[in-house]
């Protein structure tokens, strides 16, 4: 898969909307505590609260923001645990390629924090796309909570369709 810049185009945007997975409730955290498969968290809200449930992701993606308020909760709680965060450049409706990077070395062993400077809102689809199949992906999704999506075959393929329509960039 090309690491290029890709961009969201402007007339796809709705085509981005549908949510992946279904929506998880708080007290089903639970039960992903012992999931032998990586877990991954996309967002500030939701990477701290499976981190108060005692689960400590394979990797977590924030940017320091909630729905365009600023949110420092996680950011202090990296700091606090000493996680050690690669930081990445990642406008708003796009997915650069040092996103997709940053993601694929976090998956074969290498830093578990992406810290967003721009947004996260697209970070799903590298994780989708280079996540072994089983692995568990909670995100946040704006007006519902928290959703959860399992990687595997048919999941991988909506992933790549829409990072196909993305447009890449030079």
């Amino acid at each position: 898969m090309n690491a290029a810049d890709r961009a969201l185009p402007e007339d796809r945007r709705e085509e981005f909307k549908e949510a992946f997975g279904r929506e998880l409730a708080e007290h089903e955290l639970e039960n992903l505590k012992n999931h032998d498969k990586p877990l991954i968290t996309v967002g500030d809200v939701v990477s701290l609260t499976v981190r108060r449930h005692g689960i400590a992701p394979e990797l977590a993606i924030y940017d320091g923001m909630t729905e365009r308020r600023e949110m420092t909760d996680f950011a202090r709680l990296v700091e606090d645990e000493g996680w050690e965060e690669v930081v990445v450049r990642n406008p708003a409706g796009m997915i650069t390629g040092e996103m997709f990077e940053a993601v694929g070395n976090a998956l074969t062993g290498g830093t578990r924090v992406i810290r967003v400077e721009g947004e996260e809102d697209l970070a799903m689809l590298p994780c989708i796309l280079q996540a072994p199949d089983g692995a568990n992906i909670i995100y946040g999704w704006p007006g519902k909570g928290m959703m959860l999506v399992t990687t595997d075959g048919t999941i991988r393929r909506r992933a790549e369709e829409l990072y196909e329509m993305m447009e890449e960039l030079e």
